[in-house]
């Protein structure tokens, strides 16, 4: 069995386990990426300030510039397959980063689906992946202020109905002057290649 496929059917089942609803297995359904938007790309762009709702509830106010690595990924909890996926890979990048001592680094988990995701939701989502809270955090919030920030980082989203959500797939990475440096399209991408990439902007002056 691939690593793609155990993860999807380990998260499954916690989410069975939990209690937690499942959605159809056909139910995450990526937006076709624009040329240029395949694996990995360089970019330097500005990033958006923004407010949501973090996974106790609480407001979560963003804004770049805070000297702080960001690693930014839009996934929704009752998703069957990548965004576990996706949070899986953020997992070991955390693990990684923590063995390693860094803690000049924040991940944010952004849903793409207000209408289900509540706090609740997402801290029940998030706890499967034992994540360090201190640094990482699952965001929500009304479906004006989602689609506000959606449109920041060039998100698009659909909600085709009985819990399919198309969105697409995307994972960005924010340098610590408030600029997003380094942009990962699909699923292809290899934590690896994140970790390389937060090393080396973490040396920049």
């Amino acid at each position: 069995m691939s690593f793609k496929r155990r993860a999807k059917f380990c998260f499954v089942v916690i989410m069975i386990a939990a209690g937690m609803p499942v959605a159809p297995l056909s139910a995450h359904l990526p937006i076709p990426p624009k040329k240029g938007e395949i694996g990995r790309k360089e970019v330097k762009t500005a990033a958006p300030s923004f407010t949501l709702t973090d996974q106790n509830g609480k407001p979560f106010h963003f804004k770049p510039a805070s000297d702080k690595l960001v690693l930014v990924n839009f996934i929704y909890t009752t998703c069957p397959d990548i965004c576990p996926l996706f949070t899986a890979k953020l997992a070991a990048i955390q693990r990684s980063l923590e063995a390693e001592r860094r803690d000049n680094y924040l991940l944010f988990s952004i849903t793409t689906d207000p209408a289900r995701d509540t706090p609740v939701k997402m801290k029940e989502y998030a706890e499967a992946f034992k994540p360090d809270f201190r640094r990482w955090y699952f965001l929500t919030g009304s479906a004006k202020e989602l689609a506000q920030v959606w449109k920041d980082f060039g998100v698009r989203v659909r909600d085709l109905g009985n819990g399919q959500i198309q969105h697409t797939n995307l994972t960005t990475l924010i340098d610590g002057k408030g600029f997003r440096r380094v942009d990962y399209y699909g699923d292809k991408w290899l934590e690896k290649e994140v970790l390389k990439d937060l090393r080396r902007l973490a040396g920049e002056k």
